[in-house]
């Protein structure tokens, strides 16, 4: 995430100020306008619900989105940044496991549920990408719901139709913890022991029932062996909701180049994270770095399977700087336009229409 006043640079080519005022200056700026104005971006993770629990105990009457500074994410700011659709995490720890997992998780879909309802002029519920289209045109921005880390099921595939049923339309197989069927990328650390040398046969049917529910199977937080069964498992586009590049940063959060390959023939999509630490495996990172992770992705999978997302109000240190200086940067490192534009907007709706 970036510093608290943000200023949308988690929406980095968004700002309409920034396009209608230099526009004149710069005909790149012009067509990214007219091409955002008809395709809506969506991002893949954000945890504002997680701070709404934290902050407030998901006590909604005691915050204002409109005017609350105090997370990356409010709705001036999704305002600034037209954002087109945003996949809300319903997170919460893994200290939960085996205890009232399920019941949290629960409460974080029911806060976004909430948070579409308080404020109806501005968030539009969503689990299609018809959904996403509809919203886009009322000039709204599309809600639509991940779960967090596999711990929140229980091992239980009626509590993931259950919650397919309320919304969901991503599941995270881990978090920083494993669960009782799949491992998590701490594994490739070696700070935790593998437990099922990737998934169990348990995992191979949860990843069965996603691909039959529609629900997006999402490998951010996996370790290596998991991203490799999964895709050879998954009949369907898989998706890593908020990872990076390991080639350029080498934390074990990130996707290795062997696996970009087969996230592009599985038709999937890698939404880069801006977490200072996936970006530069350090505290300090700059948005050229960021612009280093969509190259390199870009070079190794193509356009094609380059997404965006941010991972706002999970994390505290993340990539900052002037609205302007974000456009032009980003921008300018790719020609044609139409194909920079591709990375950020058509990616996700196309991932998701062959799901959801």
């Amino acid at each position: 995430m970036v510093s608290k006043d943000f200023a949308t640079v988690f929406f980095v080519i968004l700002c309409m100020k920034c396009f209608m005022t230099s526009a004149q200056e710069d005909p790149y700026l012009t067509r990214a306008h007219k091409l955002m104005s008809e395709t809506p971006l969506i991002d893949g993770h954000n945890d504002l619900p997680w701070q709404m629990r934290k902050q407030f105990n998901n006590q909604l009457s005691k915050v204002d989105l409109n005017t609350f500074n105090e997370t990356h994410t409010n709705i001036p700011k999704i305002k600034a940044g037209r954002l087109g659709a945003q996949f809300w995490s319903a997170y919460v720890p893994c200290d939960t496991q085996y205890k009232d997992a399920v019941r949290q998780t629960f409460e974080q879909i029911d806060v976004i549920h909430r948070m579409c309802q308080k404020y109806p002029d501005t968030f539009m519920f969503a689990s299609s990408s018809q959904d996403i289209m509809d919203a886009f045109r009322q000039n709204k921005t599309a809600s639509l719901i991940g779960v967090e880390g596999g711990h929140s099921i229980d091992s239980s595939l009626g509590t993931l139709r259950t919650m397919y049923q309320l919304g969901v339309r991503y599941l995270t197989l881990t978090h920083s913890c494993n669960t009782p069927w799949v491992d998590n990328w701490r594994v490739d650390t070696g700070s935790e022991p593998s437990q099922h040398n990737g998934l169990s046969p348990f995992g191979e049917q949860v990843i069965q029932e996603l691909n039959r529910l529609g629900m997006l199977v999402d490998l951010a937080h996996v370790p290596v062996k998991v991203m490799e069964q999964v895709l050879e498992l998954s009949k369907a586009p898989v998706i890593f909701s908020h990872s990076s590049a390991y080639a350029i940063c080498k934390h074990k959060r990130n996707v290795p180049d062997n696996i970009l390959l087969k996230v592009k023939e599985k038709k999937g999509i890698v939404m880069v994270n801006f977490y200072n630490d996936y970006v530069t495996c350090s505290h300090t990172a700059a948005l050229s770095d960021v612009a280093n992770h969509f190259d390199h992705i870009k070079k190794i999978g193509g356009p094609e399977i380059v997404g965006f997302g941010g991972d706002y109000d999970g994390v505290t240190r993340c990539v900052n700087c002037p609205t302007l200086k974000c456009v032009n940067t980003l921008l300018k490192r790719w020609l044609p336009i139409i194909m920079f534009l591709d990375l950020f907007i058509e990616n996700p709706l196309r991932t998701l229409s062959q799901t959801l």
